[in-house]
């Protein structure tokens, strides 16, 4: 049945329907979504990019402490979980980069940005299908830049948090939120990701927090942002 405009502004000033409402919409959007993997293959192919972290001032500021980190350690390869569409990349200096994306739409991107770069390779990550025995894919530092609060599904965060400790020989560089925050993004779940890493990944030690000087407390989107870095050092063997 198909209700007029009138009916529908009368009804919109009943206590509760704008709520009740919402509700419908928010979890007619949940059904629909199609899972993290397919959101970012439908999002390049339809001409999205990886947000607005990866671009402006954002960009800027992450590039910088990733720059003066790698000098720092003298970090000469780094594997990345989600590079995305490859605009962050551009910004970095590496001297050895792979780099990891679920989306192939993100993969091809990255090719024809750098097809000339001998020094990266870009490879389709399933996380289903990394088994990695043999640990070909190991880096002085793997990186996860604006990812893991993308990673609606318990199993693919516990998956890939799995392979991206896994593949770093020194050191974990992750940037993103860190509290348990519920939002009306199908394709965002923000979670306490450090208590994860404490419980399942004893090896490592937390070495530095650089906090993001555009939280989303003082800045509104697109500048600001809810996420920070945090690093994990490798604990040496005794």
């Amino acid at each position: 049945m198909i209700f007029p405009p009138f009916f529908k502004a009368i009804v919109a000033q009943i206590p509760g329907a704008r709520k009740l409402r919402n509700w419908h919409v928010k979890r007619r959007t949940w059904r629909e979504f199609p899972g993290s993997g397919e959101y970012w293959e439908r999002r390049y192919s339809d001409g999205g990019n990886s947000g607005s972290g990866s671009y402006g001032a954002l960009g800027e500021f992450k590039a910088s402490v990733l720059k003066r980190f790698v000098k720092q350690h003298d970090v000469a390869s780094v594997i990345e979980f989600g590079c995305g569409d490859g605009n962050q990349l551009r910004q970095a200096e590496y001297t050895s980069y792979i780099g990891l994306d679920v989306a192939r739409k993100a993969i091809q991107l990255c090719r024809q940005q750098f097809s000339d770069d001998a020094t990266k390779s870009f490879f389709l990550y399933d996380p289903e299908c990394f088994i990695d025995n043999a640990q070909l894919f190991r880096a002085d530092a793997t990186i996860s830049l604006d990812v893991i609060y993308h990673l609606v599904e318990d199993h693919v965060f516990e998956q890939y948090m799995a392979h991206l400790f896994q593949c770093a020989k020194r050191f974990v560089i992750i940037y993103s939120s860190d509290w348990d925050i519920i939002t009306n993004s199908p394709h965002e779940k923000h979670r306490h990701f450090s208590h994860y890493v404490e419980s399942h990944f004893s090896e490592w030690q937390f070495l530095d927090k650089v906090e993001n000087p555009f939280p989303l407390s003082k800045y509104p989107p697109p500048l600001g942002s809810l996420a920070d870095f945090f690093i994990y050092e490798k604990i040496a063997a005794k």
